[in-house]
Order: C-alpha cells, then structure tokens, then sequence
C-alpha cells in the first residue's frame, strides 16, 4: 500500500515493495499524490517492481525528440521528411514540457492549435512521429510513464486524397512546356511518369543497369515501402529511354535529377503551362486510373503500382466515363456475336 502523508506544508506519497528501494514525491495537492501512488503502483503489480518515474520528470518532450531524430529516424526511408517534422514539433511549446507532466489534453491543445495553420495530414503524421518517440523511450530507453498520451487523443480526420487528372489536351500541354523550359530531362520523366505508375523517387533513383529494354521490364530495387518490384514497360515508355541512352552520357542513374530539382522545375512548368493546380504525383494518379480503364485487374495493377494494400488503390479508380461507355458498347457487341 502508498503511504500519503503531509509534511512541511506538501503532500507526500510513497511506495514501498519488497527488494527495491521505496519510490517517494510531493505535491501540493491531496489528489495529484493519490494519483501518482496509483498510477506507481499499477505499475509495479504489472511489473513486479517500483518504476523509476525520475527520468521523465527530468526530460522534455524536446529532448526525447531530439535523442529520437539523432539514434531513430537515420534507419529510416524517410529520415530527411521525419527530420525535418520532428524540428516543427519542437519549436512548438509542448515541447518543454515534461514527460511526466505531458497529458492527454496538452497533446490535444497542440493537435487543435497545428490544424489552424497545417493540413489535418500533417498533424496526424506529427502525432504518430510522437506517439512512436514515447512508445521507443518506455520500451527500450528506460522511461517510465503509466500510459502514452497521444494514444489517448482523438486524431483528426483526413480528407479524400486528391482525385485530379490530366484533362483532354493538359497532356500535350505540359509535354510542349516542357520543351521551352531548362531541364532537358523534365519531359522523358514525365512521360515515363504516366507510362510506368512510378513514384518521383523511383523515378530518380532508377539506374541503367536495373532496366532490359528488351524484356521491357524495370526493376525496383528499393521502393517507398522497403520491397523490390518490377514494372512493366509500355511502348512508350522503352522508346523514351532507347532516346535517352542513345541520346545522352550513358551515367550510371537514368535521371541525374534531386528531388528538390525536380519540384522547382515542376513548379516553373505548371506556370509556363498555365496548370497550376497540377502537381507531379497527380501524374501517378493518372498512370494507375489508366491501368484499370485498360482492363487491369486490382491485382495487377498493384503488382506495378507497389500498393501493399489493395484499399489504397480505391482513391485511384477514378475512370472516365466516355472510356466505361466504350467498354460497354464493346461488352454488349460481343455477348450479341459470340462468334
């Protein structure tokens, strides 16, 4: 049992087991010591030991963070992304917080107070960066906390992806800007693109020694999701890279391109083509809702896309009409002449 007394005008709360030494704090009220006797000694039946709570009264969320994107986030893909969020997240003024005084209703503020100026997406990929921080520190860096308060939270909801596609004439539009810009390579990577389903990272990470041009096939040896894929290539698409081989320094990557290249090309190309609301993974999304009005089923079209999960792909079947009615025009035609 805790013991609860008060001494020089606090409340004190101690736990005592059996082989450890006993676990004492103050407070100035009755209640927050109740609280943490219990919350202690929760623990210590789930356990069968006293935690140590002095580690998280001592350290911040800024700091746990900090050890995180230092020992954590450079095993990951996307250690540039989560780097670069981790350093929003402690700019913010929960980040001074202690872990143990870090409540369900702080994490709640800061989630309310982030989607007045960042999209709910964000705020739902900052909290799980924290929720991960918290979860990593109890379970590996020895802190103790009775329970991880993010969890706690609802999170807020995210709208539909993006559903824009190229337009009857945006595709020739965007190829003829690109002939009157700076990147020479900004087109073939459009068009591969739209060819492949690939993602602007696959795209740039992709190397000649990875491509047969006569088995038509390109071959992904690392992907956003960690696995390794191949993907189809269209006709098109092998005319696009036979001219760049035969066109260019054979290097060792097809697109000598960074990324941050190639977002500031795009952005420049959406202003000369006038499709400002345009943006380069939309190109994705049109490559794949072109898989499945060629008659792709979902499982094919995920064997090229990368998609782990067929569900994902549901926000990418956006087909067009005009191509429906043709196919059932054609289905029609042939059950009236199975010959």
């Amino acid at each position: 049992m805790a013991t609860i007394r008060k001494l020089r005008g606090r409340w004190q709360a101690q736990v005592r087991r059996r082989g450890v030494p006993p676990r004492a704090k103050s407070f100035d009220k009755r209640t927050d010591a109740d609280r943490w006797a219990r919350d202690l000694e929760a623990e210590a039946d789930r356990s069968g030991w006293v935690a140590d709570t002095r580690a998280a009264e001592k350290t911040t969320l800024g700091e746990l963070l900090a050890r995180y994107a230092n020992e954590v986030t450079p095993t990951k893909r996307g250690a540039v992304s989560e780097k670069a969020r981790i350093n929003s997240i402690v700019r913010c003024p929960i980040a001074h917080r202690t872990l143990s005084k870090l409540t369900s209703s702080d994490i709640a503020t800061y989630r309310d107070e982030r989607l007045k100026c960042v999209a709910s997406a964000t705020v739902v990929r900052e909290l799980s960066t924290v929720s991960h921080t918290i979860d990593i520190a109890t379970r590996e860096w020895g802190l103790w906390l009775p329970h991880n308060p993010v969890k706690l939270v609802r999170r807020p909801p995210i709208p539909r992806g993006r559903t824009r596609r190229l337009q009857n004439g945006e595709e020739q539009c965007l190829l003829d800007a690109c002939d009157r810009g700076r990147t020479p390579l900004l087109r073939p990577l459009i068009i591969l693109a739209i060819e492949t389903a690939m993602r602007r990272g696959e795209l740039l990470g992709l190397r000649w020694q990875h491509v047969d041009l006569k088995l038509c096939v390109a071959h992904l040896a690392s992907t956003k999701n960690g696995d390794s894929r191949d993907v189809p290539l269209s006709r098109r698409a092998v005319q696009t890279l036979e001219q760049l081989r035969a066109g260019g320094v054979m290097n060792e990557r097809i697109f000598l391109l960074s990324g941050n290249a190639v977002r500031q090309a795009f952005e420049h190309l959406r202003v000369r083509a006038g499709m400002s609301n345009f943006r380069f993974h939309d190109l994705r999304h049109e490559a794949i809702s072109r898989l499945f009005e060629k008659g792709l089923n979902i499982a094919e079209v995920a064997s090229i896309s990368g998609h782990r999960e067929y569900k994902m792909l549901q926000r990418y079947t956006h087909l067009r009409a005009a191509d429906l009615v043709a196919r059932l025009d054609r289905d029609d035609r042939t059950s009236m002449n199975p010959s």
